[in-house]
């Protein structure tokens, strides 16, 4: 069936539809509330099957290079929106715009039911009504949680009252001491309504936080001053200045878009209690034009995902979408009450939109000349469907087969994002099947985890057919490329110390000069997931060595290692831990015979 009948015999029902080109790669995926209408739209068909002309550019190009079309038939338009929105996730197409923040913000909460009652971090909706949750923060949550310690004289740790004896904290002044002394509850409040105040006025944060850094600086006590120095820059990082003042205590979240030829920006802003309390953005860059529909439902979808927010707020957006009333019917749905959006006009909140859009069209000024220059030259080196802005690098590491580990190490707009990069504990025991089985690991992760713009595999043309086969068997739109040590007499080649690598893609093999920066680019990603392979690889063997030496011990079980490991984190520190603290958790007769074996 050619793509005309296919387009005349769909069904008028809600569901999806992707277009392919002659090769069978997926071009662009959508969703429709009726697809023959929405499909049909698409087309001009006299006197034979070509683009209507009415539409984008972007669209129009899509469209000639298209001689396919599949479909899926869902129940309603929100179940199209949905399974939309997931597999333009796991399988990035061409032309739909994908988001990579993958972040749940966290919160900062407090069970006001506790006798009591501390500050945690959460980044879900807790089981219990006597919670109150403060955010969601972009940056800085922990150093905020850390600093309401430093200032108030809170229970400090979760296990503090179970205890029942006074410990440092409270000999250093950083605690009343509830555990045994009788801390009257109205005392204990007054410190909890302390750090509410600093929680919901940053300003008022950071001033106290100046007053004790510069305190510790006086004292000599400069690694404190130093600690209270970085966590005053990190929360002043996620503030946006505003004179903007709500009287009462409003909340809303913000969402603006701007654009200019080569990117586009999403910047969201949290009001919390008539304050901004923090701000992130996203920036996506244009390969085409731009879809300023499918930016904001993407932004929307994306930040709320599947579940409650602790905190919901009305939603002010800078325009109005298409989308609009299927995306407000899904967060009614999550948020189990009616959703907000509203486009303001005029007042206060049109004043908040006003505030995002001169950060967004801040945001679209900075430019990294040299970066884009040569992500631009890799491109056209390897015939990239797309500049590789983000990038997913991996290798192997292993020692005679024991140890056996992968590392995945991401380069995300000229920099390391060591928050993405993954470390896999392997089972296979040779080079490509470890390979497979590392890059098998992250496809399953696609969903949650949308794929990157280019892979690069530590190895050569094997390694590089195994990684295109995965790819291509799971229909995601993603470029591989490989490199690799030139090898003479079955041993890697190096002249001077230095590595005559070799680059290969899915129809060349290059071999570029040691100072070509395009080689010298691909050799600095291949080194750090080298890097991260071979660090995690010593970990795990040192783990495998401490923990067959101690398996050695009468008496102690693998079940009694795990045990430990669990409650005290590293062997390390095990090894640091008193007698009496292991033998609270496994026996007397245990404790002494592993002291005994460190000593």
């Amino acid at each position: 069936m050619n793509l005309k009948q296919t387009i005349e015999q769909l069904p008028s029902k809600p569901g999806i539809y992707q277009y392919f080109d002659k090769n069978g790669k997926l071009l662009y995926i959508g969703k429709a509330k009726n697809l023959k209408n929405r499909v049909k739209s698409y087309w001009l068909f006299t006197p034979e099957l070509r683009p209507n002309t009415k539409l984008s550019s972007r669209i129009v190009k899509m469209l000639d290079q298209t001689a396919s079309l599949n479909y899926i038939v869902v129940n309603s338009e929100h179940d199209a929106l949905i399974l939309e929105n997931s597999l333009i996730k796991q399988l990035n197409p061409k032309y739909n715009i994908l988001l990579r923040d993958d972040k749940t913000y966290p919160y900062i909460y407090i069970d006001t039911a506790e006798q009591y009652p501390r500050f945690e971090i959460t980044r879900k909706v807790l089981n219990s009504k006597s919670v109150i949750y403060y955010g969601p923060y972009s940056v800085g949550a922990r150093d905020i949680l850390n600093s309401l310690y430093e200032l108030c004289k809170l229970v400090q740790k979760k296990g503090c009252l179970k205890s029942k004896k006074l410990c440092l904290y409270h000999q250093i002044d950083k605690c009343l001491g509830p555990c045994e002394l009788p801390v009257p509850k109205e005392r204990y409040q007054q410190e909890l309504d302390y750090a509410t105040k600093l929680i919901k006025n940053k300003k008022l944060l950071l001033k106290e936080l100046q007053k004790k850094m510069e305190y510790y600086s006086e004292e000599l006590r400069f690694e404190e001053a130093a600690e209270l120095r970085d966590r005053i820059e990190k929360i002043s990082r996620s503030e946006i200045k505003s004179e903007i003042d709500f009287a009462t205590d409003e909340n809303y979240d913000i969402f603006v878009v701007a654009n200019n030829e080569k990117k586009a920006v999403i910047v969201r802003i949290f009001m919390r209690h008539g304050k901004i309390i923090s701000s992130s953005h996203d920036t996506v860059i244009l390969q085409e034009e731009y879809d300023i529909n499918e930016l904001y439902s993407r932004a929307l979808l994306d930040f709320y995902k599947d579940q409650k927010p602790p905190i919901i707020a009305p939603i002010l957006l800078a325009q109005e979408f298409e989308d609009q009333a299927v995306i407000t019917e899904h967060l009614s749905r999550l948020f189990e009450k009616k959703a907000s959006l509203s486009v303001p006009k005029r007042g206060k909140k049109k004043e908040l939109i006003d505030l995002a859009l001169l950060n967004a069209k801040e945001l679209l000024k900075e430019t990294k000349k040299e970066q884009n220059e040569i992500l631009a030259e890799i491109k056209e080196l390897c015939s990239l469907s797309s500049l590789p802005n983000r990038v997913e690098v991996f290798d192997n590491s292993h020692m005679s087969g024991m140890a056996t580990v992968g590392a995945m190490a991401v380069y995300d707009n000229g920099k390391f994002d060591k928050k993405s990069y993954r470390t896999y504990h392997l089972q296979a025991k040779d080079e490509y099947a470890q390979m497979r089985e590392t890059l098998s690991r992250r496809v399953t992760s696609f969903e949650k985890n949308p794929p990157p713009d280019l892979w690069v595999i530590d190895g050569g043309a094997t390694l590089l057919k195994l990684a295109l086969d995965i790819v291509e068997s799971c229909g995601v739109n993603l470029d591989v490329i490989a490199i690799s040590k030139e090898k003479v007499d079955a041993k890697a080649h190096r002249a001077k110390g230095k590595a005559k690598d070799i680059i290969y893609t899915k129809d060349d093999v290059f071999k570029l000069k040691e100072s070509d920066k395009r080689l010298q680019w691909i050799q600095r990603l291949r080194d750090e997931a080298h890097r991260t392979a071979i660090n995690f690889h010593k970990k795990t063997k040192l783990k495998l060595d401490q923990e067959s030496k101690l398996l050695n011990l009468e008496g102690i079980s693998a079940a009694k290692i795990q045990k430990l490991l669990n409650h005290f984190g590293t062997f390390e520190a095990l090894k640091n831990v008193s007698e009496e603290e292991i033998s609270e958790l496994l026996n007397k007769k245990d404790a002494k015979t592993i002291k005994k074996f460190y000593k």
